[in-house]
């Protein structure tokens, strides 16, 4: 059972490091800090409640069970930073934030102050590591502890049910996905962690033994309903920008024949090589690179290459907005293969703009770098007048035109 319960002790510090990505940031939030440390808490109630974890305290101290009050004390926190982390949620003016943030301190550190003296005063000196609940049902002190400690946390769990059920009705998106899990992970501790305690402690109340639901069901029910709230905690937070690189990753591959045509008129500088750098990162590199080259190659531009295959895009019944894509690759592979062989542009006004460069972000260079690749108008075909003999020193980097070898696409 230490296993699990470990696990879900994992699962909650990964997500709480999720959430306090800046952690300077988060420490000014309270919102950001009062969910960080809701699961963080979540994390040190798991890791108190092994029974690895419980042997090791009672052999440290000398007392056997102080792991006992030591978890339900970490467990009452927990349910504390929940009450706090949906005040702050709600929000509201300054002061009635403070003011309930207070009450509810000041509540759940009285119910910790209880659950210490309650088993001072107990006689529990046989040590119980995976059920001293039910071993201790009907032991005075103890019995009051035990049900103090279940009562105050299904009160804040309670709360963040009807809160979330709330919520969830008033929002959408991933922050209403977020909600639901968050509700299911409550109704799981609610139902399966909550619920089996309470009928086994009664059970052993009216002399009947059901200790299975307190030590077979609990633990792993209450395993997972705190890793379904970690998820739901970390889920609005972290898939969109989870999504925004995994668009930067397909993006930065799909531009890959434009930059393999283009590369060698940028002058910007190289991007660093480092392994760690985020897809985004590497868009941003390449996005500039090409922008780079495509301004150094307007003056290359030849409107008749552009024309010509503007109407054979258009007679084989293609839309204006595909013919015009067409029209511009094919214009920029001829401009391509004038720089690499270094000729004299022509003598027309290079004033033109790409349809890449008149629209924000990369979806443009993308609908061009995938016109090149689906096209790769040969250059002989549409500016045989114009083409001479490709220079016999020229490189293995050198742009001969898209009927030439590709090179190797450059990885940012």
């Amino acid at each position: 059972m230490s296993l699990v319960v470990y696990l879900a002790a994992f699962m909650l510090g990964i997500s709480s490091v999720l959430v306090r990505r800046r952690p300077r940031t988060a420490l000014r939030d309270p919102l950001t800090l009062s969910t960080c440390v809701a699961i963080a808490l979540a994390a040190l109630v798991f890791v108190c409640a092994a029974p690895a974890t419980l042997a090791a305290v009672n052999e440290l101290t000398g007392i056997p069970n102080f792991g006992a009050p030591l978890t339900y004390g970490m467990l009452s926190a927990y349910s504390c930073a929940a009450l706090v982390l949906l005040i702050n949620w709600r929000g509201g003016p300054r002061e009635l934030v403070r003011r309930m943030v207070l009450r509810s301190v000041a509540a759940y550190g009285l119910l910790v102050l209880a659950i210490v003296v309650l088993f001072t005063l107990a006689d529990a000196d046989t040590e119980r590591l995976t059920d001293l609940d039910t071993y201790y049902a009907n032991t005075p002190f103890m019995r009051e502890m035990i049900l103090l400690y279940l009562l105050g946390h299904s009160a804040a769990m309670l709360v963040m049910c009807a809160v979330c059920l709330k919520w969830a009705r008033e929002v959408t998106g991933l922050l209403r996905t977020g909600l639901r899990l968050i509700l299911l992970g409550t109704l799981l501790d609610v139902v399966g962690f909550q619920l089996t305690k309470y009928t086994a402690v009664v059970a052993r109340w009216n002399g009947h033994d059901l200790d299975f639901l307190s030590t077979g069901v609990a633990p792993p029910m209450a395993s997972l309903g705190a890793v379904l709230c970690s998820a739901g905690f970390v889920l609005p937070r972290l898939l969109p920008p989870a999504l925004a690189q995994w668009r930067g990753l397909l993006d930065h591959r799909r531009l890959a024949p434009l930059w393999c045509l283009v590369r060698s008129a940028s002058t910007a500088p190289k991007p660093p090589t480092a392994w760690w750098q985020l897809p985004q990162v590497r868009l941003q590199w390449r996005e500039v690179s090409i922008h780079d080259a495509l301004l150094a190659l307007a003056p290359y531009f030849d409107h008749r290459v552009r024309e010509r295959a503007r109407d054979d895009a258009l007679a084989a019944g293609r839309s204006p907005h595909e013919a015009r894509l067409a029209a511009e690759a094919a214009m920029l592979a001829d401009a391509a293969r004038r720089a690499a062989a270094r000729e004299e542009p022509p003598q027309t006004d290079g004033r033109y703009r790409l349809h890449a460069t008149e629209v924000s972000g990369t979806s443009g260079l993308v609908e061009l770098a995938r016109a090149l690749d689906r096209d790769r108008p040969p250059p002989t075909a549409a500016t045989a007048p114009h083409t001479p003999p490709a220079p016999d020193g020229a490189g293995p980097n050198s742009m001969v035109g898209p009927m030439a070898e590709p090179e190797e696409p450059h990885v940012a």
